[in-house]
């Protein structure tokens, strides 16, 4: 398996048992045609959004910010039909960036809310 593909999987099992502790994950890897969310979660009638981006090091710049303006629109049009899909109406709805850097023996987690 490329390493790229292997830290993208590590950070999202991290990713995911952090959102856990706060609310009830309903998907992971959701996708809408090649659009796909990584984390959607649930708490107290909020619906979560969550991109998460991992990478080895900070070298080429932050986890998040890879998270463009195109990225952002693609992951609201997946939210939009993953919405209609299920049919919800949720009271509010929250789109959120994990980030995360991954070294050999540990990591580092930053939790962007309400981001776009």
């Amino acid at each position: 398996m490329p390493q790229h593909l292997t830290i993208g999987q590590l950070g999202e099992n991290i990713a995911g048992e952090y959102v856990s502790r706060y609310c009830r994950i309903l998907h992971k890897n959701w996708k809408y045609g090649r659009k796909e969310i990584d984390i959607i979660a649930e708490n107290n009638g909020v619906i979560y959004f969550i991109e998460v981006k991992t990478r080895s090091s900070d070298q080429f710049g932050w986890p998040e910010e890879s998270v463009n303006y195109q990225k952002q629109e693609h992951i609201q049009l997946a939210a939009e039909a993953y919405l209609f899909q299920n049919d919800l109406t949720p009271s509010t709805i929250r789109f959120d960036i994990i980030s995360i850097i991954l070294n050999k023996e540990s990591y580092e987690l930053m939790h962007f809310k309400d981001v776009f």
